[in-house]
């Protein structure tokens, strides 16, 4: 008995010491199946599809008009084409060789809904370097002046609508990519309100008449 023991634990020490193949082949003889063989999926492989009525992240970067959002990929709505930050760097020398990114229209009217809406992202993303006014004066600029960068210099305010669009897409130097951050056309109302800034919005408010009884260089308190 104790020799029938002795060898049968042997056996058992044989087959799990040389590994879980002879194991499984032995299960495999006795029960009919190896537990290699079942179902697998590949790394990152998602089984299930989306839920019904999701909303992609795709859809919000790109829905099919201002304001919408999608249920499911937007139709009719191409993404705007690839750049790099080398493009924006080169387009800046060579403009006529990029296109994608100084002939690239504002689809937006810089109406008084889109300046609102450009003017509460832009103080939510763009202040804490670019300041209030632009003029470069925002927060961060204190502890790295790199950041500070004025929006009112003359190369800035020689730069096309859609050049700042992409520069706001895919970041260029010490500015980071705010692309996934903003929506495409919420990338358009901080260029319409970051237009109106620099002065050349054509929805940009017209000065206060001043008070007929009020004197020129004088205010009211």
């Amino acid at each position: 008995m104790r020799t029938s023991r002795g060898w049968l634990a042997c056996a058992l020490v044989l087959l799990t010491g040389a590994g879980c193949t002879p194991m499984d082949d032995l299960l495999a003889e006795i029960f009919g199946r190896s537990m290699r063989v079942q179902p697998n999926f590949n790394p990152y492989a998602d089984p299930q599809g989306a839920p019904e009525g999701s909303v992609s992240f795709a859809s919000g970067n790109f829905p099919v008009g201002p304001g919408v959002v999608n249920l499911g990929q937007p139709e009719g709505a191409a993404p705007p084409p690839p750049v790099t930050q080398l493009d924006l760097l080169q387009a800046l020398t060579n403009p006529e060789d990029f296109p994608q990114i100084t002939r690239i229209e504002n689809p937006v009217a810089a109406d008084s809904e889109s300046l609102a809406r450009g003017q509460v992202l832009y103080n939510r993303a763009c202040t804490p370097c670019h300041g209030e006014d632009g003029a470069g004066g925002g927060p961060i600029a204190a502890a790295a002046p790199v950041m500070g960068y004025s929006l009112m210099q003359d190369q800035s305010l020689g730069l096309s609508e859609g050049y700042i669009y992409s520069i706001i897409r895919v970041g260029r130097g010490a500015m980071p990519a705010y692309g996934h951050q903003l929506t495409h056309y919420d990338r358009w109302h901080v260029v319409n309100y970051v237009r109106q800034l620099q002065g050349q919005s054509p929805g940009q408010a017209e000065p206060a008449e001043p008070d007929a009884d009020t004197e020129p260089g004088t205010s009211e308190n």
